[in-house]
């Protein structure tokens, strides 16, 4: 989705609408303060269909490990990730969205003013406005189902993952092989 860590773990489900496939994130939880519109992969949505009866309808997507009033903690992402094996300097919650960004480029060939919007990040185009109002919803819609699509191409290959500090990490299930 490459939203911000903040964004994802405050994720209410009132934001989302499902048979569309879309978040829509309000002005208030946006950096930018203007709201913002995510459209879905299929896998995405799927998820969040079996997430649903166990924290929807109302409140957070996310819940916090300890209370069903407050979301995720701000920790549990990066806290996981240690728990796999990744140091500080090998990965964090946010270094997805430079992973997305990197692989939709170089590897997906996905264009760059599409890539940039997704994240809500400020484009400017020829005449120089910080955001180009058309959102390339279009093009993020298909951007997000090849993200997607390669992903789950990763773990259907099995591919396996292996960083300095710790020994190899399946990239399907998490698991030390």
């Amino acid at each position: 989705m490459f939203v911000r860590p903040a964004e994802l773990r405050k994720a209410e489900w009132p934001e989302f609408d499902l048979d569309a496939g879309e978040w829509n994130i309000p002005a208030v939880r946006m950096n930018m303060k203007r709201p913002h519109l995510v459209p879905l992969a299929s896998q995405a949505v799927a998820i969040l269909r079996e997430l649903h009866p166990l924290t929807g309808p109302d409140g957070y997507v996310l819940l916090g490990a300890r209370t069903s009033t407050w979301p995720m903690s701000e920790n549990t992402i990066n806290a996981s990730l240690r728990r796999l094996g990744y140091s500080k300097d090998d990965l964090c919650g946010r270094g997805f969205r430079a992973m997305a960004r990197t692989i939709l480029d170089e590897v997906l060939g996905v264009r760059l003013n599409s890539i940039e919007h997704q994240p809500r990040h400020a484009v400017r185009d020829p005449n120089g406005r910080a955001y180009n109002r058309t959102r390339f919803l279009p093009e993020r819609r298909e951007m997000m189902q090849r993200w997607a699509d390669y992903l789950d191409k990763l773990a259907a290959d099995r591919k396996v993952i292996r960083n300095r500090h710790s020994p190899a990490v399946s990239l399907w299930d998490g698991r030390r092989v």
